[in-house]
């Protein structure tokens, strides 16, 4: 062997060690609230991922999701035949009502059924798609929200999405992904395409 392969291969088992170490150092087993944020497309689509592993591994999950409208969704497609409940607010983007009120109320109806899932102990996963725009928009109580959070049964896992996290669900949250971004498609001029954007 190598003076070259011979360092790598001490180099690969010292880091081999290091994660080894670091998984039996990990004891805890519980739910964890996931955070998906930035202005980097791609939060919808990583918690979505997450979703999908989980129903892939028997798991139950539940998705809300805020802001995406009556459009087609590729992923409901999808997952809504593997019994994965999808509650989504039919009021689309708050660009194209422009009514305050409509929207609040629209949030407010869709929280109901989010509200339902957190306090659901059979389901393991619940994603809770653009909900930091309800927070910072005032649609939704930031108090009620965390509350809700905190009073979830302590196995099940809460991704939340959306630009402009709240710095206290960063706070609370176990894992917290900031999505950059560094160029996009459609600041070429290229349209967004059913089945790679939605």
């Amino acid at each position: 062997m190598s003076d070259s392969e011979q360092r790598h291969q001490q180099r690969q088992q010292r880091l081999k060690e290091q994660v080894e170490a670091r998984v039996a150092a990990a004891q805890q087993t519980r739910g964890i609230l996931i955070v998906f944020t930035g202005n980097g497309k791609g939060k919808t689509t990583a918690a979505f991922g997450t979703v999908t592993r989980a129903v892939g591994h028997g798991m139950k999950a539940g998705v809300i999701q805020f802001i995406k409208g009556t459009w087609d969704n590729g992923e409901r497609n999808l997952l809504e035949p593997h019994g994965v409940e999808f509650q989504v607010m039919a009021t689309g983007f708050t660009w194209d009502t422009q009514n305050r009120e409509t929207d609040t109320l629209a949030a407010r109806e869709v929280w109901q059924h989010a509200r339902r899932m957190l306090a659901d102990p059979t389901l393991d996963v619940v994603l809770l798609d653009e909900l930091t725009y309800m927070v910072s928009y005032h649609y939704l109580p930031l108090e009620e929200v965390m509350q809700a959070l905190q009073q979830r049964p302590a196995h099940q896992t809460v991704i939340v999405t959306g630009r402009g996290c709240h710095r206290e669900l960063l706070e609370m949250a176990d894992t917290v992904s900031e999505l950059r971004p560094v160029k996009h498609a459609f600041d070429a001029g290229i349209q967004a395409q059913r089945g790679i954007d939605w």
